[in-house]
């Protein structure tokens, strides 16, 4: 099911669509009523998030090692992290019609997955997916094709912006030691790190 590894080599800069104010009622409207019950929904998507991609579940180490769905749902450090993505997203969603803020949040998102959690991007784009599966079927009578469109863009917002950041983190840097990559100007970092070689290709794709 998974297919992670070498989707890196071909991932491709994407541009979000603009969203017509008729899309953002529609993603706002439904997203009232998911978030009413966050919590669920998002550790909903997450374990199916991490059942169909187990690769990501490295970057965690409290439930790495977490096989089992159903103790996956009993993990209150799963919930915890599932509230705060759900979070997140609630902060873009009720933000859409304020692009800067919008900008602003997940650009914070993107460098602190870049940097200090060193994520590689296209987990965004899986986890974007799994959210919007489960919110269909969560939610079908909502989920009306016109939803599903007005959704979709809003799934590309969240990687663009991302990916942006991580452009943005590895734009200006040099090589240095033993394959040290030194950061020039990362919003006021100056240190040296070893990113993995994925966000490296990630970068060097987007010259």
């Amino acid at each position: 099911m998974e297919k992670v590894q070498g989707e890196m080599e071909i991932e491709r800069w994407e541009r979000s669509e603009e969203i017509s104010d008729a899309e953002k009622k529609v993603i706002q409207d439904i997203w009232s009523r998911v978030y009413a019950n966050c919590e669920d929904v998002g550790v909903s998507i997450l374990i199916r998030f991490f059942v169909n991609f187990p690769s990501a579940k490295q970057y965690f180490s409290q439930f790495k090692h977490m096989e089992d769905p159903l103790e996956m749902e009993r993990s209150l450090q799963l919930r915890k992290h599932a509230r705060r993505v759900m979070g997140a997203i609630n902060t873009v969603v009720e933000n859409l019609n304020d692009s800067e803020k919008v900008s602003s949040v997940l650009a914070l998102v993107g460098k602190a997955h870049a940097l200090k959690h060193k994520v590689e991007p296209i987990y965004f784009k899986k986890l974007t997916g799994v959210m919007l599966e489960v919110i269909a079927e969560e939610y079908p009578n909502d989920f009306t094709p016109e939803a599903h469109g007005a959704w979709t863009k809003m799934k590309t917002l969240i990687y663009t912006h991302v990916t942006a950041a991580y452009k943005e983190v590895f734009s200006m840097f040099v090589t240095g030691q033993n394959g040290v990559i030194k950061l020039k100007l990362v919003s006021s970092v100056d240190k040296s790190i070893k990113p993995p070689p994925a966000l490296l290709g990630f970068f060097l794709m987007g010259r």
